[in-house]
């Protein structure tokens, strides 16, 4: 007696076997799906499950599993892995809570070397104390685990994010006063008059730490077609560091500059002796700078007291650069004559740097402050 199949023939529409063949020979769906595709045609063709299997080289269940799904489920929604119900969560929740607990708390603090955890430091340590804490559920904890909590629950302990803590206590005063200028050049500048005779406003700071940088190779230049990019030697030389002291001229643009190798109560008197021979004896000099010690030391004070009313400061709270105007050239300037610069010693920087601020003074930019002006009054 011939053996008869137990399981029911498949039966396949036109449309479903053209798009089972399509799916067959696609070179870009999921390997599973035209798998599942195969075994689906070659049932619908009278091919037993063993010969299936063998000809696949897979087994007969996975066969049998493809095609019952088939004949419950339809052709087109039996090539794609049902949903499943999974296994228990080992992991209870309350040690999840635990484990984002403890990676809220530094580990120096728990008795560790480490700053910060890592995910290896954070399963270990879960692991040891699993019992102790009523967790067991953390015996085998890996590292791998530990990474989804904390993923799922965004915690990065891993990661530090700065912030900036307000430590001035008269910061909105002195903010204030710093606007109150930029509100009074901005009026002037609107009215169309700079009284240099009068009062001079400028923006001052220092830029220290600029390197002198030199080669230990030539540079080779772009060749079109065939090197893009100017070509560099990695190694480099470090001929030493050399500080900006400059204040631009906020009603008109121009920028006083020095160069140093230092940038001490001397050099800061120096550049002040710089600005005053640059404007008119009647002028009152108001320079808007930050709380740097030079900016008030007794050398500083000795050489304001030989000018009487000429200069008057008006300084930034503390953590308040960013109301310093001048901060905006100095970015300006790392971003392009500073950009991959090498010179051949901190003399040729120094020549270069104050090139270029006459390059700058050629054609001067009036920089103009925007933030909190509306909120100024000078009434």
């Amino acid at each position: 007696m011939p053996f008869e199949k137990k399981r029911p023939k498949l039966v396949l529409t036109t449309r479903e076997t053209e798009y089972l063949k399509a799916l067959k020979n696609a070179r870009t769906e999921p390997a599973g799906r035209v798998q599942r595709a195969q075994i689906l045609l070659a049932y619908a063709a009278n091919e037993s499950v063993s010969s299936i299997a063998r000809r696949m080289r897979t087994n007969r269940p996975k066969v049998e599993r493809c095609v019952d799904k088939a004949l419950e489920v339809g052709v087109r929604t039996s090539l794609a892995d049902l949903p499943r119900t999974g296994r228990n969560p080992v992991i209870t929740p309350e040690a999840r809570t635990w484990i984002m607990d403890l990676a809220c708390q530094k580990p120096k603090d728990l008795g560790y070397s480490y700053e910060l955890w890592t995910t290896a430091l954070l399963a270990k340590h879960a692991r040891q104390h699993a019992d102790a804490a009523g967790h067991p559920s953390l015996r085998k904890l890996g590292r791998g685990t530990v990474s989804k909590i904390l993923s799922q629950s965004a915690i990065r302990p891993h990661k530090i994010a700065y912030y900036l803590e307000r430590r001035d206590a008269e910061f909105e005063t002195k903010m204030a006063q710093v606007l109150y200028v930029y509100k009074e050049v901005q009026l002037l500048r609107e009215a169309g008059e700079v009284p240099s005779e009068l009062v001079a406003f400028l923006s001052y700071d220092e830029k220290p730490g600029i390197q002198a940088i030199g080669v230990t190779a030539p540079d080779l230049p772009p060749v079109p077609g065939q090197h893009p990019n100017i070509s560099r030697d990695h190694e480099y030389v470090r001929r030493g560091t050399v500080s900006l002291l400059a204040g631009i001229d906020l009603l008109t643009g121009q920028v006083h500059g020095s160069v140093f190798d230092r940038h001490r109560s001397r050099e800061f008197v120096l550049f002040l002796s710089k600005v005053d021979q640059a404007y008119p004896a009647t002028a009152k000099i108001r320079i808007v700078l930050d709380n740097h010690s030079a900016h008030i030391s007794k050398e500083t004070r000795k050489y304001l007291a030989t000018v009487p009313n000429r200069f008057e400061f008006i300084f930034t709270p503390k953590h308040g650069s960013w109301l310093n105007l001048v901060e905006s050239f100095f970015a300006k300037m790392a971003h392009s004559m500073l950009r991959g610069i090498r010179v051949a010693s901190k003399d040729e920087l120094k020549e270069r740097i104050l090139k270029y601020l006459d390059d700058i003074n050629q054609a001067p930019v009036v920089f103009r402050w925007k933030y909190g002006l509306d909120s100024i009054s000078l009434t």
